[in-house]
C-alpha cells in the first residue's frame, strides 16, 4: 500500500480523506492553492480529533501522531513523490480537468490517481490523461462526514485496470471502509438514488405541501431516516446539490431529475445550506 497519499483540496472533503488516511497510519500531504483552507482544514481535523476522543473512540496520545503525518502544501508539486493522489475539489468539470492534466506532469509514473467526484463521468476525466496513465485512474468517492461515514463508491473508467481497482478496494479495507462498485453512468449509484429524493422533497416545500420541518419530520419519523430531505441538502451544501442534479438532467433527461426551481433561487441568492449559515434552514438552528 501506499506510503505517502496526497490529497488535492483541503474543504469539508479533502481534510476528511486525510483524516482518515492519517489516522490509518498513512503520511498525507493535503495540497490547496489557499493557505487560509489549509490552516482551517488542519483545524477541521484537530477538531473532529477532539470529538473521537471525547467519544472514548481515539486515545488522546494518539492525536498528535495523527497530526504529524499530515503535512501541508500550496503547489502540487507536493504530489511527486506520492504513490496515490486524490482529487477532491469542487464539482468543477474543467477545473478537474486541468488539475489531472497537471498531475499527469507531476504525478509519479506509476501513481494511482483518483477523484472524489460525486457525479462526473470517470472516462470523460480520464481523457485529460495520456493513454497510458488511464488504467490507473479511477473514481474514489468517499460520503461526508468523511471519518464518520463507512462507505466508498468505487468507479472504474473504461480503461481502469483490474489491478487499479484491487489496489482501492485494499485500501479500503484499511481504511475501514466498505465498497461499493458502480458503473460509469451520472450520479453513480448514492446520488442517482439520493437527488430524486432530495428533488421531490425540495418541490414538496415549493408547492406549500407543508413546512421544512414538516416534510423532514415526515422522512424521519415515517420513513426512519435520520436527517430529513431539506436539512440533508443543507447538509451537503445546495450547490453541490444543484451541480449534481444538473449532471443527472444533462445525462438522463428525466423531469424527476431537473433541479426545482427553489434550489436554483438558493444557490443563486447564495444560501448553500450549513456552510453559508442559510439554506431551506437557518444556522445555527435552534
Amino acid at each position: 500500500m501506499a506510503e505517502r497519499v496526497a490529497v488535492l483540496g483541503a474543504g469539508q472533503m479533502g481534510n476528511g480523506i486525510a483524516h482518515v488516511f492519517a489516522q490509518s497510519g498513512f503520511d498525507v500531504t493535503m495540497i490547496d492553492v489557499s493557505a487560509d483552507a489549509l490552516e482551517r482544514g488542519r483545524n477541521t481535523v484537530a477538531s473532529n480529533l477532539d470529538r473521537q476522543i471525547k467519544k472514548g473512540m481515539l486515545q488522546p496520545a494518539d492525536k498528535d501522531a495523527i497530526m504529524r503525518r499530515i503535512k501541508t502544501a500550496p503547489s502540487m508539486d507536493a504530489a511527486a513523490d506520492a504513490a496515490l493522489v486524490i482529487e477532491a475539489v469542487t464539482e468543477n468539470r474543467d477545473l478537474k480537468f486541468k488539475i489531472f492534466s497537471d498531475l499527469d506532469r507531476i504525478a509519479a509514473p506509476n501513481a494511482i490517481l483518483a477523484s472524489n467526484t460525486s457525479s462526473i463521468s470517470i472516462t470523460r476525466l480520464a481523457a485529460s490523461l495520456p493513454v497510458a496513465r488511464r488504467a490507473r485512474f479511477v473514481g474514489v468517492h468517499f460520503f461526508s462526514p468523511v471519518p464518520v461515514m463507512p462507505l466508498i463508491e468505487l468507479i472504474r473508467g473504461v480503461e481502469t485496470d483490474d489491478a487499479t481497482e484491487t489496489y482501492v478496494r485494499e485500501l479500503a479495507a484499511e481504511l475501514g471502509k466498505q465498497v461499493i462498485v458502480s458503473r460509469d453512468r451520472p450520479g453513480f449509484i448514492v446520488n442517482r438514488i439520493l437527488m430524486p429524493y432530495l428533488g421531490e422533497a425540495m418541490r414538496a416545500y415549493e408547492e406549500g405541501l407543508g413546512t421544512a420541518e414538516d416534510i423532514d419530520t415526515g422522512a424521519k419519523v415515517g420513513l426512519n431516516h435520520p436527517m430529513g430531505p431539506l436539512e440533508l441538502a443543507d447538509f451537503i451544501g445546495l450547490d453541490v446539490c444543484l451541480h449534481i442534479m444538473e449532471m443527472l438532467y444533462e445525462g438522463f433527461g428525466a423531469p424527476h431529475m431537473a433541479p426545482p426551481p427553489v434550489l436554483r433561487q438558493l444557490v443563486d441568492g447564495g444560501h448553500l445550506g450549513q456552510k453559508t449559515g442559510r439554506g431551506f434552514y437557518s444556522y445555527p438552528r435552534k
